[in-house]
């Protein structure tokens, strides 16, 4: 049977055997919420409380402000302490509401839920929509407008992704082991939708455990299949996640949708069974505290808005101080200098290394072996990228087709010299989108 992959990627060192066999353990926040009003891809959402509220566990405390944007949910009972800038693991600063937890969690009264065979697809799109569902596997962009597509009798896929790719995180797999329920429900959900659609279920071949439950689980459900995936990296990126599931290809100028596909992750999927059937909003999600400076590595189930800073302590801390802390994975995560920012809807780990390999690495100079054009899954020629930028030569690197970079880090993570190849290009690449927007 053909291997289910995509051309190029890279096999980096794992490192899931740290938090892979550790049970989702919920925890409390008890300090103050911070609640970022981009949480999602498009307009940042428009606070509808004020200093000085009371709010309740389950409350909307900020609407979309837009057709692409997002509510934002209370996940604590308490009162609103302030509405400012707050810095977000990413670096950047962004609006906030922060919320001064008062310890008794007090819930809101939730609405009667419509039962499922009853509802109609726009009700199902509605309550996913006014949920604040969006896309958990880093994106962030809002599942409401995924879910409707211009023409939805086109769609044939809803792939539901549990590849989970990224070295070190393991979030996704402790759903398909513990709550596997809730994806096969969401998912269900999804397809419904879509007349001419099946579902998948993409999950690469290194979690042998998740794949059979999830098998025996789907074993009666005619329009779901699972697919075992190569385990390669990145085999979650939604393009060579959709070439390895159907063989179709897509650009950076065409969306899922345009091969008859809508991608969401696992996290996402649980999220809309919980809006669609419970009427609860998106108000937590499973984060992994990891890597080897952590005591006890464990896999959270967190209430957004809850500070990293709480999940280290209760993960025991440092056990050595570590010289690289990461938002996500070493390959597309973001590097942390502080520990007290909130996490938030597209949060997924906390990443913490006694080293920092990258930074040790002197670059040198190309030795034009071309690792990085095997490794491309984008099958660019990033060497060239890289120099069209060092050059300023923008034209160029529009003309290799630049923008066609998913980011995924492949190039720099296998080149023998070191160079900084990603970043060369995902900087030129912010630039010419901001460009883009001017116009």
């Amino acid at each position: 049977m053909a291997r289910l992959t995509f051309v190029g990627g890279v096999h980096p060192y794992e490192g899931k055997e740290l938090t892979m066999d550790k049970p989702i353990k919920s925890v409390l926040p008890k300090g103050d919420l911070v609640y970022p009003l981009s949480q999602h891809i498009g307009a940042p959402a428009s606070p509808i409380v004020a200093v000085g509220d009371h709010v309740l566990t389950g409350q909307k405390i900020a609407e979309a402000s837009g057709f692409v944007s997002a509510p934002i949910y209370a996940t604590v009972s308490g009162t609103v302490k302030a509405i400012e800038p707050r810095r977000l693991a990413t670096g950047g600063m962004c609006n906030s509401i922060i919320v001064e937890n008062d310890g008794l969690y007090e819930e809101v009264e939730w609405p009667e839920v419509k039962p499922l065979e009853e509802m109609t697809s726009e009700e199902i799109v509605a309550a996913v929509r006014e949920a604040g569902v969006v896309g958990m596997g880093g994106a962030g962009f809002p599942t409401a407008v995924k879910l409707s597509p211009k023409e939805p009798d086109k769609i044939e896929y809803v792939i539901a992704n549990c590849s989970e790719c990224e070295p070190y995180l393991t979030s996704d797999y402790r759903r398909m082991i513990e709550e596997p329920e809730l994806i096969i429900g969401g998912l269900k959900i999804a397809v419904s939708l879509f007349p001419n659609a099946r579902g998948i279920l993409a999950v690469e071949d290194n979690k042998p455990e998740a794949i059979k439950k999830l098998r025996e689980l789907t074993k009666d459900e005619p329009k779901i299949e699972v697919k075992q995936l190569q385990t390669k990296y990145p085999q979650g990126a939604e393009r060579m996640l959709i070439y390895a599931c159907t063989g179709r290809s897509i650009n950076s100028s065409m969306l899922p949708a345009d091969a008859g596909c809508i991608v969401d992750n696992t996290d996402t999927l649980c999220a809309i069974y919980r809006a669609v059937t419970e009427g609860r909003p998106l108000m937590e999600r499973i984060v992994t505290i990891t890597g080897d400076a952590i005591k006890d590595p464990c896999n959270y189930k967190v209430r957004i808005g809850t500070s990293y800073q709480e999940l280290l302590d209760d993960a025991g801390g440092f056990y050595k101080t570590p010289q690289k802390i990461i938002s996500g994975g070493p390959m597309m995560g973001f590097a942390v200098w502080d520990t007290e920012v909130p996490t938030t809807k597209t949060a997924s780990a906390l990443t913490c290394l006694t080293e920092d390999a990258v930074s040790a690495m002197e670059p040198t100079a190309c030795i034009n072996c071309a690792r990085c054009v095997e490794a491309c899954p984008e099958q660019l020629i990033p060497k060239n990228l890289a120099d069209a930028v060092e050059h300023g030569q923008t034209e160029r690197f529009l003309k290799e087709y630049g923008m066609e970079c998913c980011e995924c880090g492949c190039c720099s993570f296998i080149c023998p010299a070191h160079r900084h190849l990603t970043q060369l290009i995902k900087g030129m690449r912010k630039i010419q989108l901001a460009n883009r927007k001017k116009k």
